[in-house]
């Protein structure tokens, strides 16, 4: 018998509340399904199965607070016998049972129908809480489209369809449908949903619509916010436990590791060049990101200096095998989280700007995996958009250092003799003293610097 327990999702993390589960007892689950979902400070995360293994016991009910390192659910491997047959009272000897009365043929059926009702139930996936709702209000989950892991109808999906198709709710005072979801979401993402047609039943707004506008304004870059930036609203406490978290976190890093810092300033002429030929041709949401180019180089920069890639834990350095680049990612309610986009050095550019798009906007959206959260083996923080021209970082525990980049900007630049004017970044390195050191720290900026003047071999 093995035990699922509270992962740490990022440094300093002290416990978690357990908001859904998508599994129950007797539930067959495979290495990296998500079994459910743990509110952090950092937000809400889906937590990702370790094991192919049977779901023994849920011990951590919905709603439960429970320390890092706690049981959360008790598994058992395939070929394992379960807990009730192993404690099980050895079996008395069969009584002779007296002779079956012939039963109609109607009452032989009904177990049939009752056995395949069970098998259809079973082969549906749907979260606990999504069941014990939809068989208190008699729906039948199979009319229903789940939007959890792969397909599960979770609790939010049969609330969708409990209010939508028959009486879709109205936005007070604005005549305008929208169903519970939809309008949780859109608070959220801070959405007006006045001006919103939708295309629900009656033209209800669903969670659809709202999710297509905060994907495409993901993908718009707003221009006023860098004139005119929008006053920070005071911290509510609603967020005082991520900020307190974050503090934690930079505390303990500035305290325990040994910090170097390093700048360099990159040449990007050649690289917008670049990227302005790639997207003239490209849909708005085909477009290769410029954080895709400075990822690539990053992480190839990795590979050749692998003491910058890795964690330091227990008093030594695990060096990583693999480049998982954490992307710092603001979030709108404040706050800000740096989940890992795997094997950054073997993706391609167009591979990585979608995966940068994804990451983001789950991030925002409060969905991201325990993985994500778990996996960077080197952060990278770019505040370009944001008008700054140099990012000093701290380094992340237990990782060993973090790449900042600023606002690529036209700058006076010398050349074989030459004064001209040029499009350049600058880039920043914190280091741990205790891995690395300056000269390799600066080879390593050198090389990032190197790999994008040359973008079309990234």
């Amino acid at each position: 018998m093995a035990e699922y327990r509270m992962p740490s999702l990022g440094a300093d993390m002290k416990d978690g509340r357990v908001v859904e589960w998508f599994v129950g007892p007797g539930d067959q689950v495979r290495r990296g399904d998500v079994v459910g979902v743990v509110d952090t400070a950092k937000g809400a995360i889906e937590m990702e199965i370790w094991m192919d293994a049977v779901v023994e016991e849920i011990v951590a009910q919905p709603g439960a607070r429970v320390p890092v390192g706690e049981p959360l659910l008790r598994l058992r491997g395939e070929g394992e016998a379960s807990a009730e047959r192993e404690e099980a009272p050895p079996a008395m000897p069969p009584r002779p049972e007296p002779a079956a009365r012939p039963e109609p043929e109607t009452e032989v059926s009904q177990p049939r129908e009752v056995e395949a009702a069970e098998t259809k139930r079973r082969a549906l996936r749907a979260s606990p809480a999504a069941r014990k709702l939809a068989a208190d209000r008699g729906v039948d989950l199979g009319e229903i489209r789940g939007t959890g892991p792969e397909g599960a109808v979770v609790l939010a999906d049969v609330e969708e369809a409990l209010e939508a198709p028959s009486a879709p709710l109205t936005e007070p005072g604005h005549g305008t449908h929208v169903t519970p979801v939809a309008r949780r979401m859109a608070e959220v993402h801070g959405i007006d949903l006045t001006a919103v047609r939708g295309t629900g039943p009656h033209d209800t707004v669903t969670r659809d619509d709202v999710e297509a506008l905060v994907a495409e304004s993901e993908r718009t870059v707003e221009v006023s916010d860098a004139k005119s930036p929008p006053e920070q609203p005071p911290i509510e406490d609603g967020q005082r436990a991520m900020r307190d978290a974050i503090a934690a976190a930079m505390a303990r890093s500035k305290r325990e590791i040994p910090h170097y810092y390093l700048q360099d300033v990159a040449d990007m002429e050649a690289a917008e060049g670049w990227l302005t030929q790639e997207n003239a041709s490209r849909t708005p949401a085909d477009r290769i990101l410029p954080v895709a180019l400075l990822l690539k180089a990053v992480a190839l920069a990795a590979r050749s200096f692998p003491e910058m890639n890795g964690h330091f834990s227990n008093g030594s350095f695990h060096r990583a095998d693999r480049v998982h680049l954490g992307l710092a990612v603001s979030l709108r309610s404040g706050g800000l989280v740096a989940p890992a986009i795997r094997d950054t050095d073997t993706r391609t550019v167009d591979d990585l700007s979608q995966a940068v798009m994804d990451v983001v906007q789950r991030a925002r959206a409060g969905r991201l995996r325990s993985s994500e959260m778990t996996d960077a083996t080197l952060t990278v923080s770019s505040l370009g958009e944001r008008g700054v021209q140099t990012v000093f970082g701290v380094i992340y525990p237990p990782q060993v250092a973090i790449v900042g980049f600023g606002r690529v900007t036209p700058r006076p630049w010398a050349e074989d003799g030459l004064l001209g004017v040029r499009s350049a970044v600058t880039v920043t390195l914190a280091g741990d003293h205790r891995v690395s050191d300056g000269h390799r720290g600066g080879l390593f900026l050198q090389k990032v610097a190197t790999l994008l003047t040359k973008p079309e071999e990234l």
